[in-house]
């Protein structure tokens, strides 16, 4: 009989470890922009310092992802924390003694992106070692629920923590990554099935990755109906928000509506290992894509922004749910060599469809009126959802798959 979860050593090392980065995480990000506007009052110098880590992430995904096939992939987490470490202490430093720049920001953000981008790859890939495969789904669930926890509370901290001081943020950060480093460094990860090689030639390994996403039937159908449906969602989002703000609506009411939307994510991230367990995996899958389709028109018929923040929440439950299912069921028809490649190829796609919904988003409020846009990003859902039920690849997804035979070289 295998034992619970929550007695597998190693995966608890692993996810307390994320947990304590993760809040330092968060508390900089929303730190790094008051930090800016309290030094030179520039919105412009804010968006930079956030779009270097959202740019570092994008660039880096990709070959961190061949990197994770072939390096030690615990070496590769550990090198990501101490990096960390170094780049924000130096930033600690700086605040405290008055000279910190935005060059030197900048530069830090660079570091803290590029290594987010390095570290997941490496632990999705490690994930699937550490747990049976028959729990895989409920680690992959626990893991959102940490990072959706991560994010509320390390917000909510970084800017409290700015209040009493502005190095404080970044002070709590350095501490946060010291902590993960050493809880890592215990971390025991059972020996790779196939030994990693020297990486060669990035450019072929990053080809490689791409490749077995695009041929793979399964993994290819359920990352275009996520990335489409991620591109659809943020361009609503900034859609909604610019609406809500014409309309009239409050900053506090417009602030509650964006975090109904983080509520309903982190709900949906606790309820995800009882959910995962009840319903079929294309239950799961289809359901999320439904509920958008009904829930979304319904924000053009009203200007209550509470009455908006509660379906936020809602269409935010089942999302955790759907992207368990999806992300077990690609990892574990993906050998062990391709699994960081897989990672880093799925978190370019879904990365570049986030940073285009916005765009989408912003177009379409200036070219029609915002009930309009709202409704053309309801029929792109739509039109998503009609595929998604009918798509023989998702009626096909099974529970359990079978494990993956290494692919030759």
């Amino acid at each position: 009989m295998t034992a619970r979860l929550s007695r597998n050593r190693d995966y608890r090392l692993l996810w307390l470890s994320q947990a304590c980065a993760e809040f330092g995480h968060n508390a900089t990000t929303i730190a790094f922009p008051l930090l800016i506007l309290a030094m030179s009052g520039s919105t412009a110098a804010s968006g930079l310092v956030l779009s270097t880590i959202a740019v570092a992430q994008l660039v880096v995904g990709l070959p961190a992802g061949a990197a994770a096939d072939r390096w030690n992939r615990k070496g590769m987490m550990l090198a990501c924390e101490a990096a960390q470490v170094v780049a924000l202490v130096s930033l600690v430093a700086a605040v405290m003694a008055g000279v910190a720049t935005v060059p030197h920001m900048v530069a830090v953000a660079a570091v803290l992106g590029a290594c987010t981008a390095l570290f997941e790859p490496a632990e999705d890939a490690t994930l699937a070692a550490l747990v049976p495969t028959e729990q895989l789904g409920t680690a992959v669930a626990a893991n959102a629920a940490r990072t959706s926890l991560g994010q509320l509370a390390g917000t909510a901290a970084g800017g409290f923590l700015f209040a009493v001081a502005r190095a404080l943020p970044f002070a709590v950060d350095v501490l946060t990554h010291v902590i993960a480093f050493i809880t890592l460094s215990f971390l025991r990860v059972p020996p790779r099935t196939r030994a990693p090689e020297p990486v060669t030639r990035l450019g072929p390994e990053m080809v490689a990755g791409l490749r077995w996403v695009w041929q793979h039937r399964v993994i290819r159908s359920t990352t275009l109906y996520a990335v489409v449906l991620n591109l659809f969602f943020s361009a609503f989002y900034l859609v909604v928000i610019i609406l809500a703000q014409h309309r009239g609506a409050a900053p506090d009411e417009i602030g509650l509506m964006a975090a109904m939307l983080g509520a309903g994510g982190m709900a949906g991230a606790l309820l995800a290992p009882y959910l995962h367990r009840l319903l079929s995996p294309y239950v799961s899958v289809a359901a999320v894509f439904w509920v958008l389709t009904v829930l979304v028109p319904m924000t053009a018929l009203t200007r209550d922004g509470y009455v908006i923040g509660g379906l936020f929440a809602l269409m935010a439950l089942l999302a955790p749910t759907a992207n368990t299912t999806i992300v077990t069921q690609q990892v574990l028809i993906t050998p062990d060599e391709l699994r960081g490649r897989l990672s880093g190829a799925l978190a370019l796609l879904t990365g570049l469809a986030g940073a285009l919904g916005p765009a989408l988003g912003g177009v379409l409020t200036a070219l029609v009126p915002g009930t309009a846009a709202v409704l053309v990003c309801a029929a792109g859902m739509a039109l998503a959802t009609v595929f998604a039920t009918v798509s023989p690849v998702l009626r096909g997804l099974l529970r359990e798959q079978p494990a993956p035979e290494p692919v030759p070289e």
